[in-house]
């Protein structure tokens, strides 16, 4: 599998790449290694660059640039964190599997979650210009790819896939805003102990 081919053909053509994908013998270790790994990395070193080197505008207040040893712990916790969420979501779509007459397969369930992250990672380069992240609204294909991996890869049916997508999206959400809200906890406090430091 061609990292780029495999982006490419899950943004441009979902529906056929999700028939590959369903077919294919994966691991694990090759969707982290092979794939999210690698992909993770662009919000990440995007928003890293963006914060610590051009600045958040604050408008006519001019722009605040997070210290770089703030912004590289912010960015090194929100990528280990995004990919441990990435493995909790992907438990989740597992167990509730049956629930909506799809097939139970740990392996399936983390491709869906994968894959589905696809557009989300893309979409995190416009972080590294932080005016644009508001760009980053183009990862909510995300929730597409979703619901199309649910139907094609677990098999759950037309008249369940809604829900299961519905479900799935919204604890996401719940685990993305609890990352979210610990990584920024962190962050804030390492950039108010620098601040205290310069008194």
């Amino acid at each position: 599998m061609n990292l780029f081919e495999r982006a490419k053909n899950i943004l441009i053509s979902p529906k056929t790449e999700w028939e590959v994908i369903k077919n294919e013998q994966s691991t694990v270790a090759d969707l982290f290694t092979k794939y999210a790994l690698i992909l993770a990395l662009i919000p990440a070193v995007a928003g890293f660059i963006g914060q610590s080197f051009i600045g958040i505008s604050l408008g006519p207040f001019g722009s605040f640039k997070v210290p770089i040893v703030n912004g590289l712990i912010y960015a090194v916790l929100y990528y280990v964190l995004s990919l441990a969420g990435i493995y909790l979501v992907a438990f989740i779509v597992d167990a509730l599997a049956p629930s909506f007459g799809a097939t139970k397969d740990m392996v399936s369930s983390l491709k869906v979650v994968v894959y589905s992250y696809t557009a989300v990672w893309v979409a995190g380069i416009f972080q590294i210009i932080p005016v644009l992240a508001i760009l980053g609204i183009l990862g909510l294909y995300s929730l597409y790819l979703l619901y199309l991996g649910l139907n094609i890869v677990k098999g759950s049916p037309s008249d369940k896939v809604v829900g299961y997508t519905v479900v799935v999206i919204i604890i996401t959400i719940v685990i993305y805003f609890i990352i979210g809200a610990v990584v920024g906890a962190i962050a804030l406090g390492g950039i108010m102990m620098s601040g205290m430091r310069g008194f």
